[in-house]
């Protein structure tokens, strides 16, 4: 069986709040741990009125605390943002706290508008080009200190705390094969990439002390529910969002409307075909289908489902249909190794 992970982007509701989208996403976490799914990362986004989870750590601390053997972790740090010794004194900490349970996806895109990455710089000198540097570095410090080491992380030396490159170009699949580690491509809103980067990826792949091969995890939309008809109405809260933020308009999650696609012009339609061409929307059998499909024709590790649904217990019942259609639909493609 593919092992299913959550991607949760602690969606703010038009109506609701942070606060309420932080209780959700431990709600969440909770079922999802009850139902099966391997791991729940959360993602690093600024200036987002729709997203509640620019601390990630912090959101990451939240959610392993209300849960007990669900590996949590980020979908990801953008590192840019970031001096490579506080992600690790970060991700040490939780991984302290959370013996086991922590995994630390790392990206080089600043996760906002670059207005709001020159609010975020770290110095201003930073650099995305670094990336490279800042991941190795940031490896660094979880190695077990030496006697004449001058800067550690305390703590994080020493700790195992996984690191992932997280991707939607094939730079990001050329730097995790280069290094030798698990790669997870962002295909849920980036697809273009995708069969270039997966290839690249397993052609270039050299073995690590981490990884002995490599790695694909996928990010995907699914979006499940007792009908095809439900399922698509649930479906247009991201498309509308989506539309939204590509077009310069970002805001709340907005609820499920009937008829979407008639509503869209030409321009809407064609973001939404291109941004969100890798989801699997509809009842407990079609997301069967696709869920089978997805998986014979990328062959992926492992993958990661997000769902950016308006009403929390439809979000819950989504993702417990696809706990159960997983079990069925993705035997076929048994993962080569577990990060």
């Amino acid at each position: 069986m593919v092992p299913l992970s959550v991607l949760d982007l602690s969606p703010i509701i038009q109506g609701g709040d942070a606060a309420l989208a932080l209780r959700n996403t431990r709600d969440l976490a909770q079922h999802a741990e009850h139902w099966g799914y391997r791991r729940y990362w959360l993602a690093e986004h600024h200036n987002m009125p729709g997203i509640a989870s620019a601390a990630t750590a912090v959101v990451i601390g939240h959610v392993a605390a209300g849960t007990s053997s669900l590996r949590v972790g980020a979908g990801g740090i953008m590192l840019p943002n970031h001096a490579p010794l506080v992600i690790a004194e970060q991700f040490g900490t939780l991984a302290a706290l959370f013996p086991g349970r922590i995994d630390l996806g790392v990206g080089r895109a600043p996760g906002t508008d670059q207005l709001t990455a020159q609010a975020l710089r770290r110095n201003l000198a930073g650099d995305i080009d670094s990336f490279p540097q800042d991941v190795i570095e940031l490896m660094n410090y979880f190695r077990a200190a030496t006697p004449d080491q001058a800067i550690r992380a305390v703590p994080g030396a020493g700790l195992d705390v996984p690191v992932w490159i997280l991707g939607s170009s094939t730079y990001g699949a050329q730097l995790a094969a280069a290094l030798g580690l698990p790669y997870a491509f962002a295909s849920h809103f980036a697809p273009d990439q995708l069969e270039q980067a997966i290839a690249i990826y397993r052609e270039r792949f050299r073995p690590s002390g981490q990884m002995a091969q490599p790695y694909v995890m996928l990010g995907l939309n699914v979006i499940a529910a007792d009908s095809d008809e439900e399922a698509s109405r649930l479906f247009s809260s991201l498309q509308q969002a989506v539309v939204n933020l590509r077009t310069g308009r970002p805001g709340p999650l907005p609820p499920p409307v009937d008829d979407l696609p008639d509503r869209l012009d030409r321009v809407g339609r064609s973001i939404v075909n291109s941004v969100l061409s890798c989801s699997v929307v509809g009842s407990p059998e079609t997301v069967a289908r696709g869920l089978e499909s997805f998986v014979a024709r990328h062959r992926p590790d492992e993958i990661m489902a997000t769902a950016q649904i308006f009403d929390h217990a439809a979000r819950l019942r989504s993702f417990e249909i696809l706990a159960e259609a997983g079990g069925d639909s993705a035997r076929r493609v048994a993962p080569r190794a577990t990060p």
